[in-house]
Parts: structure tokens; C-alpha cells; sequence
């Protein structure tokens, strides 16, 4: 691993405390390696001293960058699949954000919605511009850690923030080959060589950028004790932070639902990124009566999916991203009482089979496990179906199956989520240019195509007056 400070990569040599392993064979790699302390404070110098970059050239750099990180993608891709067990056909077509994120930041500047003016009674201009904070951190997990990061970084850039990415101790690869190719864009194009830096390392390393009064708004998308302590940390300086922690997100099967598409709702919201995604489904909500029947054909489909190595495009469902993660999620899943219904289904390495659970108390399902586990509720009336979607502090995603669209879509307006979709599950969002809100635990801060660039600037007013306050000067 290297790290990338002030235009110069370097190896890094600090011990994380992490064995980082092939997801594929459990093998253990060796050591996930850290930026040294002095590293991480010579980025935060560089950085400060840039301050923020205000050239006029930013969309045609950013334009540049899409293209180098266009190049570098199915290397990224590929990278992504084997360091965190997500099968490459998953991760070639989120491979798409790479790219298109500096291309779509590119376009808002040329849009203009960082300026705009409005017209006082007395026909003068009052000018609003939308400046950057200054030095920003990007920190992104590890199970789409390259997406992440050039959505973030793309927006941080665009509105003229230098930015410091760190990706996760567990899967820094693909990142760093973005990186690389974010870096050679912007060298060729005379950009500052402190615009851009990464830096590797766990929470410590975390901990230290965000904390530091230097950096002016922080983007973090990670776990909710995470989340928490960044939180905090921004706090104490007043600084602008934008968090997504996760989610435990239901599906509603109405009772006029086509049991065929709320099984294959089911079955992808289960599996989608091995079931390590923020959006994944954590309770599955039926009518009364139905649950044997909807799990029995829900763990039927997952368990025609074909595991195997995650960089081999046969592969359907690929192995959990670390054999500790693995051994979480058991714990979380087996905690939950009731009875665990398993996929048949088995593959190489950390691969955990799916798994719904029934009859276990509301009460004790109602945290994320960001694994292929999901709790099975019975309602047996719409208002119980909805109580039971809004019985958790998180409020990321929801979804809802119902034949009546209509009717489908009333229950999703009395969800308690940021984004809530009817008759699908796409881990893309419902529009390009909708929000991607967070409720309660979930985060706050939303992101979105443009919500992201906006939280890295600061608006200013300026305009004449020619008025002067109700004091008389006598």
C-alpha cells in the first residue's frame, strides 16, 4: 500500500493491527499498513496551506479526471471483487460511479449552481456564490469503497475543497488505483500537487484527520460507532460533517402482491453486495400466514445462485469480506432467537449462506447486521405492517411490494426512510437527481448528484444595501 501526500507516494510501513485475507480462500495476506502519524499531519499541513483551490478550469479538469479514472476502471473493478468478496458482476456496473461522478460534478459547475442572484424591490442584484469550506475529508467503508470515494472526492474537488480520501484498512486497493489515476489527471493538468492526497490507516488515522481544526468538513460514510465518534469530533470545531451509517431496512409484501416479484425483491435485497450494504433488506414483513410459504421460495431462489470466486463473472454470491466480519454476522443472526432458515448454499473461503429468521421478537431485530440475514415478521393488518417498518432508530431505505401501485405507495409515504421504493430493488437510487436522505441513526447531512457538491461550499451574500438602520442621527 501507498499513500499519496503533497504530490509524493510513499510506501506505508505502519502497522494497523489488521490481517487483511483473501475473501476467496480465508488466506491471511499479511498486515493492512497504515500512513505514519507524521504522514497524516504533513497532508493536513499541505492541505491548510493550499486553502482552497479557485481555478476557473475546475470542470475541464474534473472532465480529465473521468477520463483517466474511465481507463483505470475494470483494473478498480476488479480489484474491488477479490479484496472484498463482492462477485465482479456486481461491482463492474457500480464500477460506472467512478467516472460518471467527476463527469456529473463537472456538468453542475457548467450548470451554474454554485451562483445565483436574486432582485431586491429597488432593482438591484444581490449575488449568492457557494464557496468551499476548505481542506475536506473523504472516509469511506469497505464493501463499494472506490464508488464512494469518487463520489465524494469528485464533489469535494468541484467546489474547490483540497481533499484528503482515506478508504478502509480492509479493502484500500481499489481506492488506491483511483487514486492514482485521479492523481495523474490532476498533475497533468498543473492542478496544486496538495489538492489531492490519500492516506491509509484504521481509526486511529481516522480519527486523527477528522479531529484536527484544519480540516473543514468531513464526508463519512461507515458503521454507526463510526459515525458516532466523527460526530463528535466535527462537533468540537463546529465544522460541517455529512454521515451514512447504515440502515435496517423492511420490506413490506402487501397482501394483492405478485408473489413472484416479492420473492425476487426478497432474494436480491438479501444478497446484493453478499449482503453487506447499507440498503440490504434486514426485515422481511408478510402477511399472516404466508411467512413459511415466502421464505421457503425466497431461500429456493438464493439458493440457485452460484458462488465461487468473486472475481469470476460466473460467480452470483461471493464470500463475506473478512473471516471476523463472518463471524459477526453469525453471532448477530443466531442472536436474534426464533429459527434460522438457511439457503443451501455453500462456496469457498467466508462464504455464509443467506439466512431468514422467523419468530423472533420485534424487539430484538431491530439493529443492522450487514449480512445476509434478514427477520421474518406476519401482520395481519396494514397499520401493524407499517408499525413494525418504523420499529427501528435507523431510517435508510424502504421498500414495498403491492400489485395496486397506488395503494403501494401510500404505505411507502408512512415509511420513516430517506428513499423508499415500490415494486423494486435496485441498489441504485430511485432518480439521478433525487436526494439520498438518512433518517434517525441512519446519518444525516443528505447526499445526492447535488446535495454532495452543495455540503462541501458555504453560501455568501453579497449585494448593495443603500439603506442604513432606524436610528435617527439627530
Amino acid at each position: 500500500m501507498k499513500d499519496l501526500v503533497d504530490g509524493s507516494w510513499e510506501t506505508c510501513t505502519t502497522s494497523t493491527g489488521v490481517e487483511l485475507e483473501n475473501p476467496a480462500t480465508g488466506e491471511v495476506l499479511g498486515p493492512a499498513l497504515g500512513s505514519s502519524p507524521a504522514r497524516v499531519q504533513a497532508a493536513i499541513a499541505a492541505a491548510n496551506a493550499l486553502g482552497t483551490w479557485d481555478s476557473s478550469g475546475r470542470a475541464d479538469i474534473l472532465d480529465a479526471v473521468a477520463a483517466a479514472v474511465a481507463e483505470a476502471a475494470d483494473e478498480i473493478v476488479r480489484l474491488e471483487a477479490a479484496a472484498t468478496g463482492v462477485p465482479i458482476r456486481q461491482t463492474t456496473p457500480l464500477g460506472m460511479i467512478l467516472s460518471g461522478a467527476f463527469a456529473l460534478a463537472a456538468a453542475q459547475l457548467r450548470s451554474g449552481l454554485l451562483t445565483s442572484s436574486v432582485t431586491r424591490e429597488d432593482g438591484r442584484e444581490v449575488l449568492v456564490e457557494r464557496l468551499p469550506w476548505g481542506p475536506a475529508a473523504c472516509l469511506v467503508p469497505w464493501n463499494a469503497p472506490a464508488p464512494m470515494a469518487a463520489h465524494k472526492v469528485a464533489n469535494a474537488l468541484a467546489a474547490g475543497c483540497p481533499t484528503i480520501l482515506k478508504p478502509s484498512e480492509y479493502a484500500p486497493f481499489g481506492t488506491e488505483r483511483l487514486a492514482e489515476a485521479i492523481d495523474a489527471a490532476l498533475r497533468a493538468a498543473g492542478a496544486p500537487p496538495a489538492l489531492f492526497q490519500l492516506l491509509h490507516g484504521g481509526a486511529e488515522t481516522g480519527a486523527a484527520i477528522v479531529s484536527d481544526p484544519r480540516i473543514r468538513a468531513v464526508s463519512f460514510t461507515g458503521g454507526l460507532s463510526g459515525g458516532r465518534a466523527v460526530a463528535a469530533a466535527c462537533a468540537y470545531d463546529i465544522k460541517p460533517v455529512q454521515l451514512e451509517l447504515g440502515g435496517n431496512n423492511a420490506l413490506i409484501v402487501l397482501p394483492d402482491a405478485d408473489e413472484e416479484v416479492a420473492v425476487r425483491a426478497a432474494a436480491e435485497l438479501l444478497t446484493t453486495l453478499n449482503g453487506q450494504w447499507c440498503r440490504a433488506l434486514g426485515r422481511l414483513i408478510v402477511p399472516a400466514g404466508r411467512e413459511a410459504a415466502l421464505v421457503s421460495a425466497v431461500l429456493d431462489r438464493v439458493s440457485a445462485m452460484r458462488t465461487g470466486d468473486p472475481v469470476s463473472p460466473a460467480t452470483d454470491y461471493g464470500p463475506l469480506i473478512h473471516s471476523g466480519h463472518r463471524a459477526a454476522v453469525v453471532t448477530a443472526r443466531d442472536g436474534l432467537g426464533g429459527t434460522v432458515h438457511r439457503a443451501k448454499l455453500a462456496g469457498p473461503g467466508n462464504t455464509l449462506a443467506p439466512a431468514l429468521v422467523t419468530g423472533a421478537d420485534p424487539a430484538r431485530t431491530t439493529e443492522e447486521i450487514f449480512g445476509p440475514v434478514a427477520a421474518v415478521h406476519g401482520y395481519t393488518t396494514v397499520d401493524e405492517a407499517v408499525a413494525l417498518a418504523n420499529g427501528t432508530r435507523y431510517g435508510l431505505e424502504g421498500y414495498v411490494i403491492g400489485t395496486d401501485e397506488q395503494a403501494a405507495l401510500a404505505v411507502a409515504r408512512r415509511i420513516r426512510a430517506g428513499e423508499v421504493k415500490v415494486n423494486g430493488s435496485s441498489i441504485m437510487s430511485l432518480h439521478l437527481f433525487t436526494p439520498r436522505p438518512a433518517w434517525g441513526i441512519s446519518g444525516y447531512s443528505e447526499e445526492g448528484t447535488a446535495e454532495t457538491l452543495l455540503f462541501f461550499t458555504n453560501p455568501r451574500v453579497v449585494g448593495v444595501e443603500a439603506g442604513f438602520a432606524l436610528h435617527t442621527q439627530s
